[in-house]
This record gives structure tokens, sequence and C-alpha cells, in this order.
């Protein structure tokens, strides 16, 4: 079941252009620039393959972060896990933002205001406590395996503040199967109904799950049609829908 996210849909332009200085500080026990040893399943050719960079899919977060913004407040302290080339964080309107990634491609890739950091998405013991509102990630947790996703979640729980959001944009293995595996580094699966189960056991409280929210890649020609995103995500009808959004909360 995909229910509708509350409130009125905010404006197709909200987020850019970036937001202004920081508000809100974030509590370290590690340097904000210094990085964590890379793991074994790190892949540094990644970046040169399924996630070049994309001028179109930059203009397709625009809207899509504008969009996530219902759940994140102005003066939020956010973290992005997976940032990557950095097109949520780069975008959202916060009061403080730090993107974290396992490659170096994201200290090129962020904007102005954005503090990048490279490391383990499941180590976050740089940050202290309570050190965030809002943790997003996109793609993320289906390159994980199921111990390490159980370690990001537990760390995420642990840097957010009471009430603090979890957001989590995924393919759903449910809607199309046949491509999942497609992207050599997928090695866990999850389903609408899986990943909310699996946030619950793991002590989060699920404020939204929809089923179907976007195509499973915008790696493709119909990227280019950027303008139609805020038609699509308003849509009760999602045509080559292939990834799933799930909210949660601390």
């Amino acid at each position: 079941m995909s229910p509708q996210a509350p409130g009125p849909a905010p404006s197709a332009v909200r987020g850019w252009p970036p937001r202004p200085p920081t508000q809100r500080s974030i509590t370290l026990t590690r340097p904000i620039g210094s990085a964590d040893a890379v793991g074994d399943g790190y892949t540094p050719g990644y970046f040169d393959t399924r996630l070049a960079h994309d001028a179109n899919r930059t203009k397709v977060w625009r809207h899509l972060t504008a969009y996530l913004e219902r759940w994140i407040g102005p003066d939020d302290r956010v973290l992005e896990l997976g940032a990557g080339w950095c097109d949520f964080s780069n975008n959202v309107a916060a009061g403080s933002v730090v993107a974290m990634d396992l490659d170096r491609t994201v200290e090129k890739a962020a904007g102005e205001g954005v503090a990048a950091v490279v490391g383990d998405c499941s180590d976050l013991s740089r940050f202290a406590d309570r050190s965030f509102d809002v943790v997003f990630a996109s793609n993320l947790l289906e390159h994980l395996d199921r111990g390490t996703a159980s370690r990001l979640l537990a760390e995420s729980k642990r840097v957010l503040s009471p009430g603090g959001r979890l957001i989590l944009m995924q393919p759903n293995f449910r809607l199309n199967p046949g491509r999942y595996f497609d992207d050599f580094t997928h090695v866990s699966i999850y389903t609408d109904a899986s990943l909310a189960d699996f946030l619950t056991a793991e002590g989060w409280l699920i404020e939204q799950v929809h089923a179907r929210f976007l195509p499973l890649t915008l790696k493709s020609r119909g990227s280019g049609l950027s303008f139609l995103v805020p038609w699509y995500l308003r849509s009760p009808v999602k045509p080559l829908a292939g990834q799933m959004l799930v909210v949660a909360s601390r």
C-alpha cells in the first residue's frame, strides 16, 4: 500500500539554488575530512560504469529533492549516506548537510555549504549521538550484506535526534526482478514489504511506504524529460516504476 504523503506538494523549484549558509552545527568525534579505511567490497570503477556523471540526472534530482523536503525541516541537520555525486545533498534546503561516501568522488562533487566525508557509511563513529535530524540514502542498502546494513541502521539511529527521520529510496525487487542484478554491485534483495519489516525489526517506526515511487533507473533517454518529474511524483499511475520510498523515524 502506498499512502499519500502529508501536506501539499512543494514547489518544483524548492531547494534550488542551494541553501543559505549553515545555521546549525554538527557534533564530531573526528575531523570531518578524515577518511575511514575502504572495505573489501568497494569497487572504485563503479563511478566510471554504473554511476558515471549525468547532467540530466542532476536536473531530475532538483525536482526529486523538492518533493522529499516535505519530510525535512529548513533548519534540519541532514546526513546523506552513499552520497556519490551529491545530487541530493547539493539541492536539499536544510540547516546543514553532510555528504558521505566510500568513493572520493564525493569530495569533488559536494557543492558550497555541503561537508564531504570519505568513509564507510556503516561506521558513523566520527559523529556524536543525536547529531542529525534526517539521514537519507538512495540506492544504498542493496549494495550491502545484511550485517553491514544492520550496522548502518543502528548507527543511523544513534546519530539521529529523537523523532529524527530515515528516508530510503531503493530498487523494489518485486516490481522489476529481471533487471535488479544488472548492477553488478547489488548483493541484497529488498521489496517494499521486506524493507519495511527489516526496519521494524531494527526498532524503527514506519511512517510512509511508497511501493511505486520512481523508475528503476534514471540512466535513460527519458531522464532528459526532467520537467515531467513533478507530474510523475504526483500521479497515482507510475509507469515503469521500479524504485520504492520508505520513510521511518527513530
